[in-house]
């Protein structure tokens, strides 16, 4: 009976969240954003298996009611789920220029750039599907190696396989980093249209910077009702938790 419930009921909320998303749709081609502003929303609420479209679509309709912070958020959201989605891309670069930060971006040298662009190539599920299509493949040489009759193929296929180990592992330790990344990277968008960055979590303690709605941080640690954040230019402080939002 529990499960019947269950089931009716995950039934019920992916039903009225496709619903959802497509009136949301619907207004939005009318040209009523906050009607679909609304209606994404909701399907937020309701379904919890969120999609980078119904992120793209909530993101499109802040952007034309010119709300730059929850625009730039749900574009943010967006990319969590579909990192090189061009689309995505491309409409954030419009939001972020209608911002009044101008951080610049410190690029990072050295071998942890070298390591991130390469790593940074793929999602990390991509990297571990990768891995496991090298694995298949030196599966694949074993067997030929192993049942192989001629001298020459049985070479052919020992070389082959040492290549797609020297692959495999590569892919594996591409996919652990990029996750590693992933996790420890936490991003957050400034929703208060003006907040003092300050140089210690208190409410005295000087000024550093002061940052304005729909600019990006990053947090490192938080300490009450403060988090400790860094700028893309490198500058880090400290800002209170209320005037950011995690992407992630």
């Amino acid at each position: 009976m529990k499960n019947i419930l269950y089931i009716l009921l995950l039934t019920s909320q992916i039903f009225f969240a496709q619903n959802g998303f497509e009136i949301g749709n619907d207004l939005y081609k009318k040209g009523n954003y906050d009607q679909a502003v609304k209606a994404y929303e909701g399907v937020l609420e309701i379904n919890k298996q969120h999609s980078a479209e119904l992120y793209f679509n909530l993101a499109n309709s802040y952007y034309k009611l010119n709300k730059v912070a929850p625009a730039i958020y749900n574009y943010e959201k967006a990319l969590v789920l579909s990192p090189e989605n061009k689309d995505v891309l491309n409409n954030l670069r419009f939001a972020q220029k209608r911002t009044i930060d101008e951080i610049k971006v410190v690029p990072k040298v050295g071998f942890a750039k070298l390591l991130r662009d390469f790593t940074g190539i793929y999602h990390y599920n991509t990297w571990g599907w990768i891995a496991i299509s090298f694995s298949f493949l030196f599966l694949f040489s074993f067997l030929g190696y192993y049942f192989s009759q001629m001298t020459l193929v049985k070479r052919l296929f020992f070389f082959g396989m040492f290549a797609l180990l020297v692959l495999l592992a590569i892919s594996m330790m591409a996919a652990l980093f990029e996750k590693s990344y992933y996790e420890n990277e936490k991003p957050a968008i400034v929703f208060a249209e003006m907040t003092k960055v300050k140089s210690e979590p208190k409410k005295l303690s000087s000024d550093i910077i002061m940052l304005h709605e729909g600019t990006k941080v990053f947090v490192e640690d938080s300490v009450g009702n403060w988090k400790k954040i860094q700028l893309t230019d490198g500058t880090e402080g400290w800002i209170e938790s209320a005037a950011i939002r995690e992407v992630k």
